[in-house]
């Protein structure tokens, strides 16, 4: 089934995206040429910046009149990857995380909680209609209004919830500013995703609620949420849908593919979608193949990291990028800096360190941090504190900048 998915595929990006034309013409390969599974590594790889660069529609592969819908996620520079679905495409995508939420422990009739944002990101719209395709009634809550969060899932009392694992922190710390005993809910299993998260907060998310927590795995450029899924009777590494989505571990340096049980880049090629095929994509997240356990299909072990400078903090993607952008929009900021993540308490911090420029008196800096943190908050969708030190005050190094300093994993 993978290889006659993977050669139809192959043969409609080819032809019916000229992207993908001049990707296979300069590697000197043709769809027939994959006679065998382990042939698809002589295929040239995709990259965020080939979706990029092809803004808004130049990696689709059908006509505008054949879209569904679209949906898109926050590039770089602010520029989105877009992404198209046919109506097959989205029947696919309710089908497989159907599929997740049953693995998950999920069945028919059940009432989830969907506390995903909707709108353009992947999450709130696919967990939704992959809940109606399994049967189960949907609250479509979508992010935000924690108080109100509380109160419906006590008043409505719906079994599952999908959402971040840090805004079901934020969830919890208004249950106990309420007085309410987040055991006391009908809640049964937490389903999240959209950002990594390890042992520790599952544990205390589990305990908390008295909930099975399981991690869901997916990537707008690829579908969305539902690409791979941990099982509730097989936690800690994830199944992958391989029926729909072809996974590859290759070294984040060579590009060479690797075997099972070696860690390396997650590489995912699409089988079955007909307005945006990927042909080996690479996700930049760091896993390995597993073999399988409770399902047919092989496992992948949970995100580990990632191979480029990408931060995640509760939920958003940051690149360093983004916020140099507005250090040096202020005009009264050097272009020396220092990102701190941290994770003092449950949830994740951001904090800005960064030189004036030489001449601007201290009583100017107060300002114009705040009004960093606003440009910020409003363009890249985080909230950050800011420090402000004289010129001269962060470390600069011989070779490349360090620009980014993560101690999540310490406190993790």
């Amino acid at each position: 089934m993978q290889l006659e998915r993977l050669r139809t595929q192959l043969q409609h990006a080819y032809h019916d995206n000229v992207r993908y034309t001049e990707k296979f013409d300069s590697a000197g390969v043709k769809p027939e040429d994959l006679q065998a599974l382990s042939e698809l590594q002589h295929f040239p790889f995709t990259r965020k910046v080939d979706l990029r660069n092809a803004y808004p529609f130049g990696f689709f592969a059908v006509g505008q009149a054949q879209l569904a819908r679209i949906h898109a996620s926050s590039g770089t520079t602010g520029q989105p990857t877009v992404v198209g679905y046919t109506q097959s495409d989205l029947n696919m995508w309710a089908s497989v995380v159907a599929r997740s939420i049953y693995a998950a422990g999920g069945r028919p009739g059940m009432k989830i909680h969907v506390a995903y944002g909707y709108g353009l990101f992947t999450g709130g719209l696919g967990a939704h209609y992959g809940a109606e395709a399994l049967g189960c009634t949907v609250v479509p809550v979508s992010g935000g209004q924690t108080k109100r969060q509380v109160q419906l899932i006590q008043d409505l009392q719906p079994d599952i919830i999908m959402v971040t694992p840090s805004y079901m922190l934020a969830i919890l710390d208004e249950f106990v500013r309420q007085g309410v005993d987040p055991r006391s809910t009908s809640l049964k299993i937490g389903i999240f995703g959209a950002e990594p998260w390890g042992e520790g907060m599952r544990g205390e998310i589990e305990q908390a609620f008295g909930i099975d927590a399981v991690d869901i795995y997916g990537l707008s450029e690829v579908m969305g949420p539902g690409v791979a899924q941990e099982c509730v009777i097989d936690k800690g590494a994830l199944t992958f849908w391989e029926d729909h989505f072809y996974p590859e571990i290759v070294d984040p340096e060579s590009g060479a593919v690797l075997g099972n049980g070696e860690e390396g880049e997650l590489v995912i090629t699409s089988l079955t979608k007909e307005a945006m095929p990927v042909i080996r994509y690479r996700t930049g997240d760091l896993t390995r193949l597993m073999e399988p356990t409770s399902r047919s299909m092989r496992r992948v072990a949970r995100i580990g990291g990632r191979t480029d400078d990408m931060l995640i903090v509760r939920g958003a993607n940051i690149f360093p990028s983004q916020i140099e952008e507005h250090i040096l929009s202020c005009g009264i900021f050097a272009p020396h800096y220092l990102i701190e993540v941290t994770r003092p308490e449950r949830l994740d911090e951001m904090r800005v360190r960064v030189e004036a420029r030489p001449g601007i008196a201290a009583a100017d800096w107060p300002a114009a941090a705040r009004e960093l943190m606003r440009r910020v908050k409003e363009h890249v969708g985080v909230s950050i504190g800011v420090e402000v030190v004289e010129p001269g005050k962060v470390e600069r190094s011989d070779g490349k900048a360090r620009r980014v300093q993560d101690l999540r994993r310490a406190t993790d």
